[in-house]
């Protein structure tokens, strides 16, 4: 039986959690926004919704599941020290980021080419910018990951440099649980 005791600590960096919680109460004002709007005009966000591709969009679901899945286990793998194994994760997941990012190039293509633009109508404005600034924050994440991922091919990993690979692996499902409510609230709520 394991005796030891583990000290409980809040993952990453006190910075992160304030952004992190800043950032989705942001998130929450333009889901509280969208909601409203679309109270105005339930019939016209219906409709705008059938245009969407829920392939597209599932399929992006899942590969930020699984990027967030790899992290997880990248991050344990980095407590015990296996940092081969953690940066292969850490890179699998960035991988999955980069498949994200060529679906959302096809979907936002296949949108354009069908005419549909950002001033269409409020659901396809709010469609656009709403994901489009949840690309940005992929993009950014897609940065932490590159970071984290060279952090782990330099020198030994030290113990006070935990937080900072928790405080990236933050961010990074921050991006995720973003796009399953943004998925939930354009692609599935009729």
């Amino acid at each position: 039986m394991d005796t030891t005791v583990r000290e409980k600590h809040i993952p990453g960096e006190a910075g992160i959690w304030v952004f992190v919680l800043g950032d989705m109460f942001i998130f929450g004002l333009f889901f509280v926004t969208f909601a409203y709007y679309r109270g105005l005009d339930i019939e016209l966000f219906q409709q705008s919704q059938l245009k969407l591709n829920q392939n597209w969009g599932a399929l992006n679901t899942v590969l930020l599941l699984t990027s967030s899945w790899f992290v997880v286990v990248g991050m344990s793998a980095i407590r015990q020290g296996y940092r081969s194994m953690a940066g292969k994760c850490l890179s699998l997941a960035w991988l999955c980021g980069l498949g994200f990012s060529i679906v959302k190039f096809f979907e936002y293509g296949e949108k354009i080419n069908d005419g549909i633009t950002l001033a269409t109508n409020d659901f396809f404005m709010y469609y656009y910018i709403f994901t489009g600034i949840h690309f940005l924050h992929l993009i950014i994440g897609m940065g932490v990951l590159a970071y984290m991922i060279l952090r782990l091919r330099g020198n030994k990993v030290l113990s006070g440099d935990l937080a900072l690979f928790e405080s990236g692996a933050t961010y990074w499902h921050m991006v995720d649980l973003l796009w399953i409510i943004l998925f939930s609230i354009l692609y599935l709520i009729k």
